[in-house]
C-alpha cells in the first residue's frame, strides 16, 4: 500500500483481496470454503494486513475504496476477467448464492467496468 498526501493505494494483489473478502461476506457469514479460498490466492501477509482493515469498514465504505482503486489502476482485459472469475469462485464456493451476493456481484459487475 502506498501512501500519498494521507491517502493509502493498495496494490493489484490487496484489491483483490479486498473485494474478494467483501464477496465472501456478502451473505453476512464468511464460509471457512471462501476464506480458505481467498487466503489460497495470496500471502498472509497481504491477507492479514487486508483483513485488518475489512474487518473495520462496513459495506459503503467498501465500495468505495473498491471504486476508488479500480480508477487508479488500468486493468487489462484478461485481468478484469480474471477477476471477475474469481469473484464468482467465491461466490459459488459455500455452494449457494442468496440474493445478497447476486446484488453485490451486480455492483461489483458496475465498478469494476
Amino acid at each position: 500500500m502506498i501512501m500519498e498526501a494521507g491517502k493509502k493505494y493498495w496494490s493489484k494483489e490487496e484489491l483483490k483481496t479486498y473485494i474478494l473478502l467483501l464477496c465472501a461476506k456478502a451473505d453476512r457469514v464468511e464460509a471457512e470454503e471462501e476464506i480458505a479460498l481467498i487466503k489460497a490466492k495470496t500471502s498472509n501477509e497481504v491477507f492479514d494486513k487486508i483483513y485488518r482493515e475489512f474487518e473495520n469498514d462496513d459495506e459503503d465504505e467498501s465500495l468505495e475504496k473498491i471504486q476508488d482503486s479500480m480508477e487508479r489502476h488500468h486493468y487489462s482485459e484478461l485481468e478484469i476477467c480474471e477477476l471477475k472469475n474469481e469473484i464468482q469462485k467465491i461466490f459459488a464456493a459455500d455452494r449457494k448464492i442468496p440474493m445478497s451476493e447476486s446484488n453485490l456481484g451486480r455492483i461489483l459487475e458496475n465498478i469494476i467496468y
